[in-house]
């Protein structure tokens, strides 16, 4: 099947030319004609098979000329990033297609977002909090929404977004059209979809956990983080096939030491990317490595859901995941669009039980390689890797002999007793009791 098969308007088949695409993929085919029947969808598809196109397509071919200031379609997405990417998308598809879209998200000035939704807008891509924000100042309303689409909605609750995205639920009208696409079904992702979806259509293309065929996978021992700079160094130096390279790193603190270290031996071809970064630093970063000025680029997990960078050779896991769902969504990012891929992940001892687990989660083995002969394995182990210390002594047993501890027998003339003070013992004597005072009770 063609995208003509799929019944298009020209403005769209037109731009899908340009793009130079032909056939749709499956959640794209399968997708469609539900929603333009109106029905609820819950789309899961492993990463990498067109899940935004799959939603904006049937979407953009019923949108109609509308003068009105606020949005009719609302899209939900995890990260700054993804709002960038799915808003640059929607202005692919639509270049022949009269649409005004705008991307809202922290970290940036909330007045010239501000000034943006009071434009007036079709499409409003937000992140939970930003769009939150927006609609307490009052410029942003939601009594519009006739479509509403969460994308990647299994890491949205992941990163701590479900109070967010129940007051959104609650606030936008309840006749509407739901969209949720994600790689993932979990329980929380269930139980959101019963209590606000209305009969949905599941389409799964792929079962949860399934690998991209076309992404060879394997992985090298490396005892700890300095062996493990040293093994990619090795590789980036006698490797020229590492051409486009995602490392991924366990924190945002791993991600700036490993840069430190590789950018050193690579000057101006290394680029780090998390979420402490500013918005300009992360939006410059990325355009780099699309560009390929850079040809590595050294990130914590917020690049490892949704973002589509085109042509990326290899991803390597510095540090094996330690849910198996991270590592399919991290390899996911090479092998897109039916190229070929391959992930280089990184075990140390304490994390061979994780690449088990992520074997049994995909049903297939990832060949392990001893570290290359020519690899320096350091002696030294980051506080990280250290083991820490559990029930340990801090207090000392007693050392003197025969003793009684804190307890012994007083001296005579230390064995007072309370007898109530002098005047009082006194007035007892004369008067055979004490005399209390007397006054109002």
């Amino acid at each position: 099947m063609t995208f003509d098969e799929l019944n298009l308007n020209t403005p769209i088949l037109n731009a899908l030319s340009d793009l130079e695409y032909i056939y749709p993929t499956p959640i794209q085919k399968e997708a469609f004609p539900v929603i333009m029947a109106g029905n609820d969808l819950i789309g899961i598809a492993q990463t990498g098979t067109g899940k935004t196109f799959a939603y904006l397509l049937p979407i953009l071919k019923q949108h109609k000329y509308s003068d009105k200031r606020q949005p009719t379609v609302l899209i939900i997405v995890p990260t700054r990033e993804l709002v960038i990417q799915v808003v640059a998308e929607i202005k692919k598809l639509s270049k022949y297609i009269n649409v005004r879209v705008e991307g809202v998200y922290g970290g940036t000035n909330i007045n010239t977002q501000k000034q943006l939704v009071y434009n007036g807008l079709d499409i409003l891509v937000a992140t939970p909090g930003r769009l939150l924000d927006l609609n307490l100042t009052g410029i942003l309303r939601l009594k519009s929404v006739k479509k509403f689409v969460i994308d990647e909605v299994d890491e949205m609750l992941n990163l701590g977004f479900r109070p967010q995205l129940m007051s959104i639920l609650e606030i936008i009208p309840e006749k509407r059209q739901n969209l949720m696409f994600s790689a993932t079904l979990t329980k929380d992702v269930e139980t959101l979809i019963e209590d606000f979806f209305n009969n949905p259509k599941k389409i799964e293309i792929a079962p949860h956990g399934t690998p991209l065929e076309q992404i060879e996978q394997i992985a090298y021992n490396a005892p700890n983080f300095f062996t493990k700079a040293n093994l990619l160094e090795h590789l980036l130096k006698t490797n020229e096939e590492l051409s486009k390279v995602l490392v991924f790193v366990e924190s945002k603190k791993l991600a700036d030491r490993l840069h430190e270290i590789i950018s050193n031996v690579f000057p101006d071809t290394i680029g780090v990317l998390h979420s402490n970064k500013s918005q300009n630093y992360r939006i410059n970063t990325l355009a780099k490595f699309e560009e390929e000025t850079f040809r590595v680029l050294i990130a914590t997990d917020i690049l490892a859901r949704g973002l589509d960078i085109s042509n990326v050779t290899h991803v390597i896991n510095f540090d094996t995941p330690k849910i198996p769902v991270d590592y399919i969504h991290r390899i996911g990012r090479t092998g897109r669009k039916d190229k070929a891929g391959k992930s280089i992940t990184f075990v140390n001892e304490a994390e061979e039980k994780y690449i088990y687990e992520i074997e049994n989660l995909m049903k297939k083995k990832i060949s392990i390689f001893d570290l290359p002969k020519e690899v320096e394995i350091s002696p030294i182990f980051t506080d990280e890797e250290k083991p820490s210390i559990i029930n340990k002594q801090y207090v000392k047993n007693p050392t003197i002999k025969n003793s009684k501890g804190a307890f012994h027998e007083k001296k005579e003339k230390n064995k007072k007793v309370n007898l109530g003070g002098s005047y009082h013992r006194k007035l007892k004597e004369k008067y055979s009791k004490p005399i209390k005072k007397r006054g109002n009770k």
